[in-house]
């Protein structure tokens, strides 16, 4: 901050002339008085009255006159102009700032083009007297004092010295980016020769990659041959497998014929063949004994000499091995004898029973017929006597099943009897509970006994009405409570249809139901009316109708009555005897 101005004009030069490419866009710089030359001054023109001259008092009141009369012609010539044409105060002074713009931008160009001549690159002033004029024409113009001016040079100075440490880091930036570039050429290169090693790869892969394919194909064709030759083969191990199958079936069948010709065959040619089939092999055994004896006593006879020869090398070798092996040459020919003669016997045998031909009973197809004629007659009297024995069978059957319904019949009847006497033993058990829980309440209540019967009997009729217009008639002749719970049942049964069905049915059914108890209601009371009115002319007439009686004498009194005595019992006890009566009653 303190350093002169000198330095920092040769600074600034400095760095103008290192940006001398740089572009015009910023504000108008200042040029020096050399470079002012090569711009054309603007001349003034002699007819033109110089402003800076001072007017006389006379052109002075004429200056105002012509003022008023230029503003008059204005505001006539606004009120001539249409709506849209019009314009307001800050308008008119934005287009004069506007027009300094236009101007300042035409100076920028004229510069910029004068730049471009100049090959030292300086900066020009626009001192354009008309430019200066344009923007100075409505500025307010203070005075300044020194410091004022001290303290705008200082600015001036602080703005330079910002651009140019803005300048000297551009420069650094600059350098930095050229850095920068330099490394990205080098990894442009390094790119360039791992693409160049990549496509070596690739095309060694593309190389190996033909190399497996032909391989693969070789492969593949090898393969298909193998799996041709497969299916060739497995297609002949199944042609051998049906033609397997086929002998098979044929071998069955034959083996069925020859079961069936066996069944054919009598007892007693079966018993012969046996016995001479069993003397075959006893002979057979005997002549293979004998040929086993001769084998043996050559075998031992072989051992023996074997044994001397063995001896006698022995006694020669005794200097020369201490242990002698002992002599094993006697048991395995045994055991080999043995084995020999086992697979033998067995070879033998098969081949007997493979060489023996089935020797048949049957020499002519006559034999067959005649046979078959034979089963057909005994077939037949078989299936008479099979279907006698079945009609005697369903004769029997049909005289079980009915003995069987009867008896089911009467004991179905049985066990209702016993069912009813029971329900009847029930009913009168609990009617003679009944009876004692009534006689208990009325001998504790306050009503007698003819009137109770009377009260039970009526309500046993309207609740017999009940059950006969709800469910039908007591044919089986239930007690008052059964028919209740009878009903109480039909009632939840009735509940549950009433839900079931539709709304609007159910409140149709209500409203006509209401409607006919309405009118039942109201004709009983009018019968009532009737008949009280009735009752009550009958008894006018009869008392009009009846002689007058005259009373004689004195009228008769009743006795009366003691004072009542009052039993000491609580009332609490009363109550609670009543209500386990109650308990007992309706709920046992």
């Amino acid at each position: 901050m303190s350093r002169s101005p000198s330095k920092a004009s040769n600074r600034q030069s400095k760095s103008r002339e290192s940006d001398t490419g740089q572009s015009n866009s910023g504000p108008p710089r200042i040029r020096s008085s050399k470079s002012l030359s090569a711009f054309p001054i603007v001349k003034s023109d002699k007819t033109k009255t110089n402003p800076f001259t001072v007017p006389s008092d006379n052109d002075i009141f004429m200056l105002r006159d012509q003022e008023r009369q230029k503003k008059k012609e204005e505001r006539i010539q606004q009120r001539k102009l249409k709506v849209h044409e019009k314009t307001t105060y800050t308008t008119r002074v934005n287009a004069k700032t506007a027009a300094m713009r236009k101007i300042a931008h035409e100076s920028d160009d004229e510069v910029v083009e004068e730049e471009k001549k100049d090959k030292d690159g300086a900066i020009a002033v626009k001192d354009d007297p008309q430019f200066t004029l344009a923007i100075t024409r409505d500025r307010h113009v203070e005075k300044e004092n020194l410091a004022d001016f001290i303290a705008k040079k200082r600015e001036m100075f602080l703005v330079q010295y910002s651009l140019g440490v803005k300048r000297d880091e551009m420069r650094k930036l600059e350098e930095i980016a050229q850095a920068e570039e330099k490394k990205l050429e080098l990894a442009e290169q390094y790119l360039e020769e791992d693409a160049a090693m990549f496509d070596e790869f690739l095309k060694e892969n593309d190389k190996n990659s033909v190399e497996a394919i032909k391989i693969a194909e070789a492969e593949t064709k090898l393969k298909l041959e193998k799996v041709g030759e497969i299916k060739k083969i497995n297609a002949q191990i199944m042609l051998i497998k049906s033609e397997i199958s086929k002998n098979e079936d044929t071998m069955k069948e034959y083996m069925l014929y020859q079961q069936f010709l066996d069944s054919l065959t009598p007892q007693e040619y079966k018993d012969d063949k046996q016995k001479v089939k069993d003397e075959k092999k006893k002979g057979k055994q005997k002549g293979k004994l004998s040929s086993t004896l001769k084998k043996r006593g050559s075998i031992v006879l072989t051992d023996r000499t074997s044994s001397r020869s063995s001896r006698k090398d022995s006694k020669i070798a005794i200097a020369q091995k201490p242990t002698p092996s002992p002599p094993q040459g006697a048991k395995k020919p045994k055991g080999d004898t043995d084995v020999e003669s086992q697979t033998s016997s067995t070879y033998d045998t098969d081949e007997d029973d493979i060489d023996e031909e089935p020797e048949l009973f049957f020499s002519d197809p006559q034999q067959l017929l005649d046979i078959f004629s034979e089963l057909e007659e005994q077939n037949l009297s078989l299936i008479q006597n099979s279907q006698e024995t079945e009609e005697a069978l369903e004769e029997l059957r049909q005289t079980i099943k009915q003995t069987q319904e009867k008896m089911n019949r009467e004991t179905e009847v049985l066990k209702g009897q016993i069912d009813f006497l029971k329900d009847a033993i029930k009913r009168e058990a609990e009617r003679a509970e009944e009876l004692e829980m009534k006689s208990k309440m009325f001998s504790y209540g306050e009503f007698k006994a003819e009137d109770q019967e009377k009260m039970l009997a009526a309500l046993n009729k309207k609740v017999e009405e009940v059950y006969r217009n709800c469910i039908g008639d007591n044919e089986a002749n239930i007690s008052t409570l059964q028919m209740l719970t009878n009903i109480e049942n039909r009632l939840e049964e009735l509940f549950e249809q009433i839900e079931i069905m539709p709304s609007d049915r159910v409140e149709m059914a209500e409203k006509a139901k209401e409607k006919e108890r309405r009118l039942r209601l109201r004709e009983e009371k009018m019968e009532q009316q009737r008949l009280h009115q009735e009752d009550r002319v009958r008894r006018a007439l009869e008392r009009a109708q009846a002689e007058p009686k005259k009373k004689t004498g004195k009228p008769l009194m009743f006795r009366s009555e003691p004072p009542q005595t009052r039993k000491k019992q609580h009332d609490a006890d009363k109550k609670q005897d009543k209500e386990e009566e109650e308990l007992k009653y309706f709920f046992t």
